[in-house]
């Protein structure tokens, strides 16, 4: 600004200080004196420019500061957002690895059961097959041998084992027992149910009532296999169904034929199944 002030001094003092020489010399001094004043306005122009331009970049670098500063805020954010996602991916990770060593051990387990299952299931076809030559002089109306739920129905009716409202096992009834004997002595990992079942006439003479008749006539096969056959007793047990689990409906003749049975129902050890299980 002083610049300013003392070079128009200057100039202004110059015509004075000519005004005392001639006119030629005055007016080549008046000559510079105008070019001197329009310099002087084009540098107050760009001087003025240039103190605009100042001022423009120094605002600019005050939003570029600002900008760097939120930009920093924002990258600081992102990193502890980062070291966040870092510590709960290695939390995902460990779990991830545990349910996977789990899902191994599962694994690991449904192939063990599934390879004992696939055993069983062998052996059960196995049996079937012996017993269907041993017994394969029989009738379908006299005996069916079936599988239903992993286990294996030995159905023998009632005309096959005993007389008509008797509990006694007759000859041909033991007969195919001695068959079926030999071939569950073989088989010692079989466990034995044997069911007896009647129709729903009402029992007369020296049975109280169903329940005691099928009851009886289950107890008198298990006798004939374990002291006739030499079946171990341990492994055989009766039970008594009465009428409440027919194969056929009750209102024929030919239905009830078919609901008095005694079924011989042998079934795997499923001890293994049951530890793998746990």
């Amino acid at each position: 600004m002083w610049n300013k002030i003392i070079f128009r001094s200057i100039v202004l003092i110059i015509p004075l200080w000519y005004a005392c020489v001639p006119q030629k010399k005055y007016n080549e001094v008046n000559i510079r004196n105008a070019e001197m004043m329009r310099s002087l306005r084009t540098t107050e122009n760009k001087l003025d420019s240039t103190n605009n331009s100042l001022e423009t970049f120094i605002k600019k670098a005050d939003k570029l500061e600002e900008d760097l500063e939120a930009s920093n805020r924002k990258n600081e954010a992102l990193e502890a957002k980062l070291e966040r996602a870092i510590a709960t991916s290695s939390s995902v990770q460990q779990e991830l690895t545990a349910k996977e060593q789990r899902m191994m051990e599962q694994q690991e387990r449904l192939d063990l059961l599934q390879n004992l299952l696939d055993e069983q299931r062998a052996v059960m076809e196995g049996l079937k097959t012996t017993i269907d030559k041993a017994l394969v002089q029989y009738r379908s109306d006299e005996l069916q041998v079936f599988e239903q739920d992993g286990k294996l129905y030995v159905s023998l009716q009632d005309k096959l084992l005993f007389p008509s409202g008797s509990a006694t096992v007759n000859k041909d009834g033991k007969e195919a027992l001695s068959k079926l004997a030999a071939v569950i002595n073989n088989s010692p990992d079989i466990q034995i149910l044997v069911e007896g079942h009647t129709d729903n006439v009402p029992i007369r003479g020296r049975f109280e009532d169903n329940w005691a008749l099928s009851t009886a006539r289950a107890t008198a096969i298990v006798r004939v296999l374990t002291n006739a056959y030499d079946v171990q007793p341990e492994r055989v047990t009766a039970a008594g169904r009465s009428f409440y689990y027919p194969k056929a409906s009750n209102e024929t003749p030919e239905g009830r034929a078919k609901n008095r049975r005694t079924e011989i129902i042998l079934t795997p050890q499923l001890n293994e199944l049951f530890q793998l299980l746990r």
